[in-house]
């Protein structure tokens, strides 16, 4: 198993959302809960053991099984509120890893999802999907706008943990909308939750997620 280079996050590590799908789908579990220990090196070999995703010596990630998903309480919004949504991105003007293959304005390849912040403080973007439709593109969808309720206030945060299920995986092109929401801020570490709708409303996947300040 390896992360290859274009599935960035901060400079030189792995987008967090991307590399919890893909050590969850290598795992064999459809409902996971992914705990980052280190940040995911990119383009070194992986290892899949039982107690979790090694790089030689070190313990990348602990895989565990999430069993019943509790409902997430994020809903939906129109999809043209979340374009207008985008348009405010913070991330335009002042960006933490501006290279992030999920929400980095200067990534020439990747999801190109922009969560603006809505009035009531939850975040919201449009996703069209790509060609090639992933569990792992999924999570990482599901990454970055729940993070971003906590980085509107200002201070960079990056993934620690993230619990997510996929009910369904949206049709390549479809123009879905991904919302994040902040349900609690306390020191260093905030949790979030985030879900996929695809276009008719209807909720494609979820997470809840830990981030933890850096800086």
């Amino acid at each position: 198993m390896l992360i290859p280079a274009r599935y960035n996050g901060p400079p030189g590590t792995g987008n967090g959302g991307w590399c919890a799908g893909v050590f969850a789908q290598a795992a064999g579990v459809p409902r996971a809960q992914v705990t980052l220990r280190v940040p995911p090196p990119l383009e070194v070999e992986l290892d899949l053991r039982d107690d979790g995703v090694w790089a030689g010596g070190t313990l990348v990630a602990s895989v565990e099984s999430a069993g019943s998903f509790p409902d997430v309480g994020v809903a939906p919004v129109p999809h043209a509120e979340a374009v207008t949504a985008a348009k405010g991105f913070p991330g335009f003007t002042r960006h933490p890893f501006p290279g992030c293959f999920v929400c980095g304005p200067d990534h020439p390849d990747g999801l190109r999802i922009f969560p603006g912040v809505l009035p009531d403080g939850r975040t919201a973007a449009p996703w069209t999907v790509p060609d090639e439709v992933t569990a792992p593109a999924v999570w990482a969808a599901l990454d970055c706008p729940g993070g971003w309720a906590a980085i509107a206030g200002g201070r960079p945060y990056v993934l620690g943990r993230i619990t997510a299920a996929i009910d369904a995986l949206p049709e390549p092109g479809a123009e879905c909308v991904v919302v994040g929401a902040a349900t609690g801020i306390s020191g260093r570490k905030a949790t979030v939750e985030s879900a996929v709708h695809g276009p008719d409303g209807r909720r494609l996947a979820a997470a809840r997620a830990t981030w933890i300040a850096v800086g």
